[in-house]
């Protein structure tokens, strides 16, 4: 009997995104007042609620303009989690990521700030060749 390989291959199918690499630091916050708005600590600056166990992140103003904007979806390496962006920070941060914790204060301070490398989806430019 004669099978073909071709029938046991994924397909891959071409969504019009691809997958950027970059660099950046990363620290960790909460939903407290102290750390995001005094008046509404559960509400990111694009206007989202936060709850905890949400896999949110907040971007530094300049990493806007790459494609990290707002409900772009990211990859932390060394997490298997697809995380968005729902959140801004202040414009004195460049090149900065915060992973939102939820309520766990001790988590977001053992994470710290470090060097990290995430991946995020973006639009593939059109003129692009594939």
């Amino acid at each position: 009997m004669l099978f073909s390989l071709a029938t046991c291959k994924e397909k891959v199918v071409d969504d019009g995104y691809i997958w950027k690499k970059l660099r950046v630091t990363a620290t960790a916050y909460n939903s407290f007042p102290s750390q995001t708005s005094k008046i509404h600590p559960g509400i990111t600056a694009w206007g989202d609620s936060l709850k905890p166990g949400m896999k949110i992140i907040a971007v530094s103003k300049d990493l806007i303009p790459l494609g990290l904007d707002y409900n772009t979806q990211v990859k932390i390496e060394g997490d298997t989690s697809i995380y968005l962006v729902k959140d801004r920070m202040h414009s004195k941060w460049k090149n900065r990521i915060d992973i939102y914790m939820g309520e766990d204060k001790e988590k977001a301070l053992n994470w710290g700030r470090k060097k990290i490398t995430i991946h995020y989806r973006v639009k593939r430019d059109s003129l692009e060749l594939k």
